[in-house]
């Protein structure tokens, strides 16, 4: 028997914007703040006449003014519990510009609103007041103007896909999509994603035409590998975001330093009007992974460097194969077959493509740069796929019974930090304002549970985080446990994606907490439906619930399609139960059409009964009293 220990962590939802500072000044503000410090690992300053709680706590010294100065640059988020007031006043000297100004946030002394008050679209403010506002359960306050309009900010909008921001008139752009104006977008290369996922009646028009006659844009956006000069004379608002997509292949001598690594794919980009910002990564044969100067170069930009065998790059047609090159390193081609095999194979999933015509993501085809001691061999191919360059994870959650106020503060926050949301429309309906402009949101059918997963692994594969929806509790009967199966599948290593599950008030919970208590004492839980587990087992089941005196809570009870399961559940437990024996039938928990009836085993079947109905059917001591539901634990017979 081989024995483990797992090693639990909990995966921070503001790890985002790590590290952060929050600041009070009041026993009131320090009793508000503090256990929010918990949850994202930051330092609350507080005065030094108020004595220090944990390690989270920390005196200032002097002046508050002067020890915000001291720690600006450290931190990439401050929470203040102040009056607004008095919070610009503190914080206007040092303030910079938005590029670089970190997240401003201010709660009041009743924890009922958090405002986002400077840095709401690059420095974050407005995604983490959202966050902290779900997590205490409080207002957020946002005015900027494309929130107000569900709309992406153009200066945050390719962040979650990895991709580089380059030059331009951003708050020109910004201002025009705040105006409602026409925005054209020219999308090259990179996801499409954030475009499928707008709310109607926005102001982008795609594409390279005329908008019409008389209509001309207001500003422009280019998405694009492609490096644009925009001329200075032209008085139209653009931008420029450059997605993650060309792979640099790359051969050297042995011994070519990274200066000149870095000057010959600069010397190639500018070349071929290829943007720095846009490359994804550097490929090249094994035998270079230790290769100095490539791997300082990798270091220095934060590249990832993907080796392949010369078996491996044999496989992949080339313009221009060498037989020096293969005679020297088993290759005909280094840098244009590391290139192509790069740009199509580096995310495991798209991996079973066809080996056919890949030579087309080709861009560049090899260049040699010499010099009298250094030489470096350069091609560069275009991925189908942006590289995002981070770790995705997965949110397993739970919503409840559907009631915005029945979801945890964890779960809540989950959602709100996602960059992807996936679960059943009538979930997603249910979560609405828990979402935020930008968001990915995907709805897949009732029985498409296996490709929701499906679905969840591949875009937090990708390096997005995904909140997988379930009503409920996401691991009884929810897509948690289908979730981890389908990892597992995959050979998972535990790690990549991450992943953490949010708990939610399942069915069960919020139906008896409707009628009563009637799970005080030992219960379990049964599925009625025989679409993923063989109606004989649930028969046994069944007839062991009913013959251990089991409080019994059943799940999907009858759907159009099986009208025949509740009643021979009915007659396994009449068998061992009397037919007075109280039962609850709870549809709709705490949401608008609840219904709830209180009958009894043997009228069961007099009463509606649906795929949204819980029953609860007591064990023998069960008993109801002015319309509550009450099973003993037994404490009265103690004496």
């Amino acid at each position: 028997m081989v024995c483990s220990e797992k090693l639990g962590f909990l995966m921070t939802l503001f790890d985002t914007f790590e590290p952060m500072a929050a600041i009070a000044t009041t026993p009131q503000a320090i009793q508000l703040l503090h256990p929010l410090c918990h949850s994202f690992e930051g330092t609350l300053y507080i005065p030094k006449t108020i004595s220090l709680i944990d390690t989270t706590t920390c005196h200032y010294q002097g002046s508050l003014k002067a020890h915000l100065a001291t720690i600006w640059s450290k931190n990439q988020a401050f929470v203040f519990c102040l009056a607004t007031g008095a919070v610009i006043r503190l914080i206007a000297p040092l303030l910079n510009n938005k590029a670089s100004d970190p997240a401003i946030i201010v709660i009041d002394p009743l924890g009922q609103y958090v405002i986002s008050l400077c840095s709401g679209h690059q420095g974050g403010a407005d995604h983490l007041a959202q966050l902290i506002a779900h997590h205490l359960d409080a207002t957020p306050i946002i005015t900027g103007a494309s929130h107000n309009l569900n709309l992406p900010a153009i200066d945050v909008l390719g962040l979650p896909f990895g991709w580089r921001k380059g030059l331009g008139n951003w708050t020109g752009v910004s201002h025009a999509i705040a105006s409602q104006k026409t925005v054209q977008v020219i999308q090259e290369t990179g996801s499409k994603l954030w475009q499928e996922n707008l709310p109607q009646n926005h102001p982008f028009y795609f594409g390279f035409g005329e908008i019409s006659e008389n209509t001309q844009p207001a500003a422009r956006v280019w998405i694009s590998a492609t490096h644009r000069k925009f001329a200075e004379t032209s008085t139209l608002p653009k931008v420029q975001w450059y997605p993650r997509v060309l792979w640099v292949g790359l051969g050297c001598i042995r011994g070519t330093s990274q200066g000149f690594i870095a000057s010959a794919i600069e010397a190639v980009c500018q070349q071929y009007h290829l943007a720095e910002e846009a490359i994804a990564g550097i490929a090249t044969i094994d035998i270079k992974a230790d290769e100095v100067g490539i791997v300082q170069y990798c270091q220095e930009k934060q590249y990832p460097l993907l080796t392949y065998s010369a078996d491996i790059l044999n496989t992949i047609n080339v313009p221009h194969p060498s037989e020096v090159v293969k005679q020297e390193v088993g290759t005909p081609s280094v840098a244009e077959a590391a290139a192509i095999y790069g740009a199509n194979y580096w995310f495991d999933y798209i991996g079973n493509r066809e080996k056919t015509h890949l030579e087309k993501s080709l861009l560049v085809t090899k260049e040699i740069i010499k010099s009298e001691t250094e030489a470096v061999t350069i091609a560069i191919a275009q991925s189908e796929l942006d590289y995002i360059g981070k770790t995705g994870k997965i949110y397993l959650v739970g919503i409840g019974p559907g009631s915005l106020d029945q979801i945890t503060p964890g779960a809540k926050t989950a959602i709100n930090q996602a960059d992807a949301i996936i679960g059943y429309s009538l979930y997603l309906d249910l979560i609405k304002p828990l979402q935020r402009p930008g968001q990915i949101v995907e709805s897949l059918p009732i029985t498409k549970e296996k490709k929701r997963a499906q679905r969840a692994i591949e875009l937090a594969k990708w390096g997005l985080t995904v909140a997988v929806i379930s009503s409920g509790d996401c691991g009884i009967y929810g897509m948690a446990g289908l979730v981890l199966e389908e990892l597992k599948n995959t050979n998972w290593d535990g790690n990549n994606p991450n992943v953490e599950v949010f708990p939610g008030i399942t069915a069960l919970q919020a139906a008896a907490a409707r009628v009563g208590t009637p799970l005080m004492h030992d219960f379990c839980a049964i599925s009625l439906s025989d679409l993923l587990t063989p109606w004989e087992v649930i028969q046994k089941r069944l007839t062991a619930a009913a013959i251990g005196d089991f409080v019994t809570a059943l799940y999907n009870p009858r759907s159009q399609t099986r009208q025949t399961q509740i009643i021979e559940a009915q007659s396994i437990f009449l068998k061992h139960r009397k037919s007075h024996t109280p039962v609850a039938l709870v549809r709709c928990a705490y949401r608008q059409d609840e219904n709830i009836i209180l009958t009894n085993l043997g009228e069961l079947l007099h009463h509606k009964i649906d795929m949204l109905t819980t029953v609860l059917i007591g064990n023998d001591s069960t008993f109801f009293h002015e319309n509550w539901m009450i099973t003993p634990r037994g404490y009265n017979t103690i004496s």
